[in-house]
């Protein structure tokens, strides 16, 4: 896939989400096949008042690249001025612009998916943005529409094309939706037929299977995984076999995807605070124990971790009492 200068030797990406693709899980989805990643959404006005807290958003690990940075907002003034300093500070290749967040205080707000309910001011923003952004090719994420009664994905992806944006990525569902429903593919393929530059489907992709579904179905040329990738970074390598047509590798066994999570949460230490990292940690490690039978317990023991040491002692107690339920068979 070729977005603008860049080259992406991949058709699997991750869908950049606030408060879960940080750094950490950025780099171990790399490990695990994802070939193209992107920051959490990163607020404009944040960049262009400097806040301390958002710079370290835009920090990408060494071996990161292509990748990209996103940032959301709706004044196009201050929407070029961050696309400048997002590409200068994070070195990223390629600057994505949140069309798509459908998160009341965003979009309510004319941010992310509020774009789509003017599109004037979306292309004034795409416009800003492509000339911050100087040599970086600008790409869009998108919805269909604000709701089912004003589809608007199709004639903005035109108009943002002809602007100069070099991709878009298009989730089949609205903002109203939320993710409520089903996503549709069938808007995606539409957008890949009434486009020439690439287009990438987003929706529903759950398994390796879905990946390969989507992109067959809709022709896109690569797929973005959001939810799916919840305490599963395993579902980019299902995903390359599956669109491969190659046998799909089960998941390691559960000490293999404890470990994992441990060294997730030992980066993000690294790069945040052990504070941070280990409330953060809550969540992303009931993620990786979706599934597993008997967990309550240690679900609620992970609910308290606010250090490493927890990780660790909670890591020894799951390994020692719990198992997949095919292992031991």
């Amino acid at each position: 896939m070729q977005i603008g200068s860049v080259s992406i030797d991949s058709k699997l990406v991750l869908a950049p989400m606030a408060g879960v693709t940080d750094l950490a899980f950025r780099s171990i989805c790399r490990e695990l096949g994802a070939g193209y990643t992107i920051t959490e959404m990163v607020s404009a006005k944040a960049l262009c008042y400097q806040d301390k807290k958002t710079i370290p958003l835009l920090r990408l690990g060494p071996q990161e690249h292509p990748a990209g940075v996103q940032i959301f907002g709706s004044d196009p003034v201050c929407m070029k001025d961050a696309a400048a300093i997002a590409g200068e500070v994070s070195g990223a290749d390629i600057i994505d612009i949140n069309m798509g967040c459908p998160v009341p205080k965003i979009a309510n707000n004319g941010d992310g998916s509020g774009l789509l309910k003017d599109l004037d001011k979306a292309c004034q923003v795409a416009e800003a943005v492509i000339q911050g952004a100087g040599s970086r090719p600008v790409t869009v994420k998108m919805r269909l529409g604000w709701d089912k009664g004003n589809i608007v994905c199709l004639e903005l992806a035109k108009r943002l094309e002809q602007l100069g944006v070099a991709a878009i990525t298009l989730h089949g569902r609205t903002k109203v939706q939320m993710y409520a429903g089903t996503a549709n593919w069938d808007y995606i393929r539409e957008m890949k037929q009434a486009l020439s530059i690439p287009v990438i489907a987003n929706g529903d992709v759950f398994s390796g299977q879905d990946a390969a579904r989507i992109l067959k179905y809709t022709g896109a040329d690569a797929v973005m995984i959001a939810r799916g990738v919840f305490g599963n970074p395993w579902i980019f390598q299902q995903a390359r076999a599956a669109v491969e047509g190659k046998p799909i590798p089960p998941l390691p066994p559960l000490a293999q995807r404890c470990d994992t999570a441990v060294r997730q949460f030992q980066m993000a230490a690294e790069y945040k605070s052990e504070k941070i990292a280990c409330l953060e940690a809550r969540k992303h490690y009931a993620w990786y124990l979706k599934g597993v039978p008997h967990a309550g317990y240690w679900k609620s023991e992970i609910s308290k971790i606010t250090t490493l040491e927890d990780v660790y002692r909670v890591t020894a107690g799951i390994k020692r009492e719990l198992k997949d339920p095919d292992e031991g068979l």
